[in-house]
């Protein structure tokens, strides 16, 4: 719960009326029926404490990763596991990408790590380089954190230069957090997350999450899979015992059978981010040709004030460090709801 603190991140609309949340990155079909009955069926449970090993969950990320289940360790959230990981390695010194979600160096400030930033270029794309490789050689953080794709940027690692990254990390004895939550949604995924590879990289940590995949936000439910067993079971003595609910147990499931909804919402999102980034960029705004879910763009004119007066919620940016003033962030959603956002953006730059 904040208290006495703004929320720095998307999804909230519960400040002001919003009818099409754009600042969320979340499936674009929102919740499977698969998981909706799956939480109506846990109600009758609730007088029961949920199972602190997550033993019915764990199996089924088990056999959906093609993992053993001591790889697996299940969180309320990925944030959660973003702060246990932090509070178990406990580095006196990380390494960040910026712009980059901003959760990780809030954690490792809890722990009083300090924190080295490397700059993506926007001259670039913010798109992560072979330039990174010279930082990497010569840093001396403890851990290096990544997202891929980045958020807010939509942009993944290119794999021979994830590739290069996993092994000098390897070899320079550097722990390295890379979350892929954003991958079941993005051109290619499969092929770009590192979950074949942990067998070969002991150093590494994969960050999972049900809440952008299967639109699951208000469960909170995510897990992370290294082949560290000693990380995770540090990492577990960090959270209480009864972190997971029931409901979110059961939900997770029965989420990952939703294969043929994965799919339905992977062929939205392909037919229509290339089709708002073209929108965007005939209206005169800067997008970043995004990979993902989410697209990244500039504009020289304030839109979150007089699109949110329209009901309509944009991520505001200007708080990654990297970015600034004029950056804002926006989901990839069905036609329809895609349609009257750039109806509404037209009125406001052009009215």
């Amino acid at each position: 719960m904040l208290y006495d603190a703004q929320n720095p991140h998307g999804g909230d609309i519960y400040t002001h009326p919003v009818r099409l949340d754009f600042s969320a990155n979340i499936n674009p079909l929102g919740t499977p029926e698969g998981v909706l009955q799956a939480v109506k069926d846990s109600l009758p449970l609730l007088h029961r404490y949920p199972d602190p090993s997550c033993r019915e969950l764990v199996q089924a990320i088990s056999d959906f990763e093609a993992l053993p289940e001591e790889t697996i360790l299940c969180g309320s959230g990925a944030a959660e596991l973003i702060f246990s990981y932090c509070r178990a390695v406990k580095p006196k010194k990380a390494l960040l990408l910026a712009p980059t979600f901003c959760e990780y160096e809030n954690a490792l400030r809890t722990v009083g790590c300090g924190v080295e930033h490397f700059f993506l270029e926007e001259n670039r794309g913010f798109a992560p380089t072979e330039a990174f490789l010279s930082c990497l050689e010569i840093t001396d953080a403890e851990l290096l954190m990544l997202c891929n794709p980045n958020n807010p940027t939509g942009l993944p690692l290119e794999p021979g230069l994830l590739r290069k990254i996993c092994e000098l990390c390897r070899n320079r004895g550097i722990r390295l957090f890379v979350d892929e939550c954003f991958l079941d949604l993005t051109e290619n995924g499969k092929q770009l997350s590192l979950t074949g590879s942990l067998s070969q990289y002991p150093n590494v940590l994969l960050l999972k999450a049900f809440t952008k995949s299967y639109g699951m936000a208000g469960l909170r439910l995510g897990y992370c899979l290294s082949a560290d067993k000693a990380l995770l079971a540090a990492m577990s003595r960090q959270t209480q015992p009864w972190n997971i609910s029931i409901p979110a147990q059961k939900a997770g499931v029965a989420a990952l059978k939703e294969t043929a909804f994965l799919e339905a919402a992977r062929g939205i999102i392909h037919t229509q981010r290339p089709r708002l980034l073209k929108a965007l960029t005939d209206l005169g705004l800067r997008p970043i040709p995004s990979k993902t879910n989410f697209i990244l763009f500039y504009s020289q004119r304030e839109l979150y004030a007089p699109l949110l007066e329209k009901g309509i919620q944009l991520r505001k940016c200007d708080n990654y460090l990297g970015l600034g003033p004029g950056w804002y962030r926006i989901a990839v959603k069905r036609e329809e709801e895609n349609d009257a956002l750039l109806s509404a953006l037209e009125e406001v730059l052009y009215g």
